[in-house]
């Protein structure tokens, strides 16, 4: 079968614009309105088997659904009806601009700030496609377009995951090893995936914006697919020292081999792309430096060094060195050791993750949220935050984690940090004319649990020994740890609080007339 030049009366097909794994794109005319527009073709070779045909179609509707300014629009969607059958088609949005894979491969890394703001707007319009349950499947830089206004386009939705369900066929293959630089690690290992995984490709296409070059290069697709599911990349600022550090987290983040590590969704990502745009810093964690990581894993946490004690000995005679080996066993060796090795990696692809291994909690206590955060991700460790109240830890900083420091748990498993946010907040109650001795019973009941200090001013007779006010006053929210100064009138005189000085505003507005309150007599 060959694709015809005019589809359904109304679309005549011009030059491709370019091919797919399983369709080809042309630059057509519609005629009934005189325009151009972009049109995916399923191959003809691959419309006769049902099974595409059927993906094709389902997969055409979905991306019809999806109107945002981010997204290539389509128009339309169809069969042309051609002598050995029904032909499916996209009428699209034709765009007139260059993708990023080209603009890369011509001018080399893009503007940090720019970068930035492309990245962003692709997670608008993935967040888009996700909330409409679509999971793009194949975002790589040449599915996103700058068309010549500056707008940001991404293209192809819905079709990777046509190719992704199709059996056993060979254009399945050859489109996995065509993207294989922006597989997650789930694709490399044939798993289920969901919007992290689109997640952790975007972050593939910003890396290679920044630096020139994708996370992960090698010989061939399986090499490159083994080190998604096995290799951390390198922090982005190694190849291009402009990186902020901000954008090394985000980068690393989006980049986690664990799904429950990267941001859950595309809006998460572009909420950290806008802090690290305005100078702010990411709710990534930090990117350890070498030094960091080296001290943090070869130092227990309850250890410490001693000096050596006893006279130093020196080197061993002759007689103990080591046999010369002779190049013959030396070669059988590394030959024997490069067979171990091949069979350990292809049993890793195959296998997914092996066996775990246990791993103890260090001690974060007292660090920041992203730096004890930062510490458990790289040990392995999945992190889930909690905001706790404490009266004894600072404010964004740990008060402690579930498993406990110094436990022995496997790797991969999830760990709790409990962060302080300062001790609670109450409301402090009326205390107005009661004794000082009740005043403090009320505010311990309400919580109040730090000292209470006396102060007297004059007052009128009546009112001797009854708190006229307190500070921080009634109604105002103040944390459960701090001093609360009860004032109590001693008379004789005139009080230097109003009557309502201590009063909530509730029993304010029961005291006081619509008109105001008369002057009192001197």
């Amino acid at each position: 079968m060959t694709t015809p030049q005019h589809l359904s009366d109304r679309y005549e097909l011009g030059e491709i614009l370019g091919y797919g794994g399983m369709s080809e794109v042309h630059l057509a005319r519609d005629l009934r309105l005189n325009r151009d527009v972009a049109i995916k073709v399923l191959r003809a070779d691959l419309a006769r088997d049902p099974s595409f045909y059927l993906r094709f179609r389902r997969e055409a509707q979905n991306a019809a659904a999806l109107n945002h300014p981010a997204i290539v629009a389509v128009y339309d969607t169809g069969e042309a009806e051609t002598a050995t059958g029904p032909l499916p088609y996209i009428v699209m949005e034709y765009v007139d601009g260059i993708t990023l894979r080209d603009i890369v491969k011509d001018d080399g890394p893009m503007p940090i700030r720019r970068a930035i703001e492309v990245i962003a707007d692709s997670c608008q319009a993935l967040n888009f496609s996700h909330q409409h349950g679509i999971i793009h499947r194949d975002v790589k830089p040449a599915n996103i377009m700058i068309s010549k206004t500056g707008a940001v386009k991404v293209m192809d939705f819905g079709i990777a995951r046509a190719v992704s369900d199709a059996g056993n066929s060979v254009t399945q293959t050859a489109a996995v090893i065509g993207t294989a630089q922006y597989l997650s690690p789930e694709q490399a290992r044939g798993e289920t995936v969901d919007a992290r995984s689109d997640v952790y490709s975007l972050g593939c296409v910003l890396y290679e914006l920044v630096t020139g070059e994708p996370p992960f290069v090698g010989d061939s697709p399986v090499a490159v697919a083994y080190q998604h599911v096995r290799e951390d990349p390198v922090a982005p600022s190694k190849h291009n020292p402009e990186i902020p550090p901000g954008l090394d987290s985000v980068v690393l983040k989006a980049l986690s081999k664990n799904p429950d590590n990267r941001y859950q969704n595309a809006a998460e990502m572009r909420a950290d792309l806008m802090r690290v745009y305005q100078g702010e810093q990411p709710e990534a964690p930090k990117v350890l430096t070498d030094a960091e990581r080296s001290t943090m894993l070869s130092t227990p946490a309850n250890t410490r060094a001693f000096p050596a004690s006893g006279p130093q000995t020196g080197p061993l005679p002759s007689q103990y060195e080591e046999p010369r080996r002779n190049p013959l066993s030396r070669w059988l060796v590394g030959l024997a050791a490069l067979v171990v090795l091949t069979i350990i990696v292809t049993f890793a692809i195959i296998l997914g993750n092996g066996p775990s291994r246990d791993v103890q909690v260090p001690d974060v206590t007292g660090k920041s949220q992203s730096d004890a955060v930062a510490a458990l991700q790289n040990l392995g460790f999945k992190t889930k935050v909690q905001k706790n109240t404490s009266s004894k830890v600072a404010p964004e900083k740990v008060i402690d984690t579930d498993p406990a420091k110094g436990s022995t748990v496997s790797a991969g498993a999830e760990v709790t940090v409990n962060v302080s946010i300062g001790p609670e907040n109450q409301q402090v109650p009326d205390c107005h004319g009661l004794s000082f001795g009740d005043a403090v019973k009320k505010l311990q009941a309400a919580g109040f649990k730090g000292t209470f200090t006396q102060s007297e001013t004059k007052s009128l007779p009546e009112d001797k020994g009854r708190v006229m006010a307190t500070n921080p006053p009634a109604g105002q929210y103040s944390a459960v740890t701090n001093n609360i100064t009860i004032v109590v009138g001693k008379g004789p005189g005139r009080s230097p609080y109003p009557i309502w000085a201590a009063r909530t505003s509730t029993s304010l507005s029961r005291t006081c007339r619509p008109t105001g309150l008369p002057r009192p007599p001197r």
